[in-house]
């Protein structure tokens, strides 16, 4: 199998894994894979909100964050969230756990800085049985999916052979 074929299959299983019901997520990322140039011509308008004009090498992990994000499998923090903030929109992830975690939060969680708090987090959802990583975009946010803590070590890995860096929080 070749590089290019790794990769895209890594990127499928990698979707697949996040989002099973939702086969559009790996099409949508594949498409970056396979066809940069369709790809930004399609997602113009949301590229521009990253100030993505053309192809760049990281546009499938993009994808896979937008098309997540579409689907309500993904929240994207900024470097200064406010932490209600932050349980606001993780409550609301279609991933979320059914065992409800914020039970565990203690009052000084909520006075953390955002990274602080998101390991907190993670913390708290692995134990419900459930995980919280970040896709690394490189930039000053935190794009979150929620997964089961049994499979984690399974994205990491996926995502790692797709050239996406991917981290569980509060591991």
């Amino acid at each position: 199998m070749s590089g290019t074929d790794v990769v895209a299959t890594s990127l499928a299983a990698t979707a697949a894994l996040l989002a099973p019901a939702h086969p559009a997520v790996a099409e949508r990322v594949l498409l970056a894979h396979d066809d940069p140039e369709g790809y930004v011509r399609a997602y113009a308008d949301e590229l521009e909100e990253r100030s993505v004009y053309e192809p760049v090498p990281e546009l499938p992990r993009i994808a896979l964050v937008d098309a997540l994000y579409a689907h309500g499998l993904l929240a994207e923090f900024d470097w200064k969230e406010h932490p209600e903030e932050i349980r606001a929109q993780l409550r609301l992830l279609g991933s979320a756990p059914t065992a409800d975690p914020w039970v565990l939060f203690e009052d000084g969680d909520l006075r953390l800085a955002t990274y602080d708090f998101l390991e907190v987090c993670g913390r708290r959802y692995r134990d419900v049985g459930a995980a919280l990583a970040v896709i690394d975009l490189e930039s000053d946010c935190y794009p979150v999916v929620c997964l089961r803590a049994a499979r984690a070590a399974e994205l990491t890995s996926l995502a790692g052979r797709a050239g996406i860096a991917v981290h569980a929080l509060g591991a």
